[in-house]
């Protein structure tokens, strides 16, 4: 009889709404954040929004790096030097999906270098870890 009372109540516990407002909210910081330290020349506090893991995935530039060093160590010899960094502008997000711990966004890229002004698109596959959202998956091209 009491399985009978209480199930209904666990059935409708397990429907509850998943509002994606705050996670987007908090994804979105990080990539903030992101271009704030690459505006100022910080690569290493830039690379703080991606897991620091083994199990990393970087996908650009017709190579894939796996794991957080491999990745990390393509952006340290692109971008070494502030003149190679430029001013990094985000745009066109787009959260396709956002999951309680799992979320996809797309977006566009641009530098503004005193020579050029590269760009293209990404999609970026976060994870909501202990630390907090990290990038765990970038797909990203250039124009």
């Amino acid at each position: 009889m009491l399985l009978a009372r209480t199930l209904p109540l666990l059935l409708l516990a397990g429907c509850a709404t998943f509002d994606p407002a705050p996670e987007k909210s908090h994804i979105l910081k990080v990539l903030t954040d992101q271009a704030e330290a690459w505006n100022r020349g910080d690569l290493e506090k830039f690379l703080d929004g991606y897991w620091r893991s083994e199990h990393t995935v970087f996908a650009g530039g017709g190579d894939v790096h796996r794991g957080f060093d491999a990745m990390a160590a393509r952006y340290r010899k692109s971008y070494g030097t502030p003149e190679k960094m430029g001013k990094l502008t985000f745009a066109n997000l787009s959260f396709e999906s956002v999951e309680r711990d799992r979320a996809v966004v797309t977006g566009s890229w641009e530098l503004q270098r005193a020579t050029d002004k590269p760009g293209g698109v990404f999609t970026l596959i976060f994870r909501k870890l202990p630390e907090g959202w990290r990038i765990v998956h970038d797909h990203t091209s250039s124009r």
